[in-house]
């Protein structure tokens, strides 16, 4: 298991049993269109680092961004292995 399944499990665990004081329960909390709100300051974030920012910065940023994107996958009802299978179909892995 990768750190990206670990995270997905943790965001999943999450979903089913929320946690006091856990920053992924709060934006799961807030909702769909938060989240997806979230993800669009990210990607921005992510451009900018890349743009006028560091090396160190835009690993940060793109951190950032993989986990906010994860996160509204799982509130839209979109598994990680769905998004994985469909990167292995780009690839003709079919």
């Amino acid at each position: 298991m990768d750190v990206l399944d670990e995270l997905w499990n943790v965001i999943k665990d999450r979903m089913a049993n929320p946690k006091e004081g856990s920053y992924t329960s709060k934006l799961i909390s807030k909702g769909k269109p938060y989240v997806a709100r979230k993800v669009g300051e990210e990607a921005v974030e992510v451009i900018v680092a890349a743009l006028y920012e560091g090396k160190d910065s835009l690993i940060y940023e793109a951190a950032d961004l993989l986990y906010h994107l994860m996160v509204l996958l799982a509130v839209s009802g979109v598994e990680w292995k769905e998004v994985l299978r469909e990167l292995e179909i780009r690839r003709g892995k079919k």
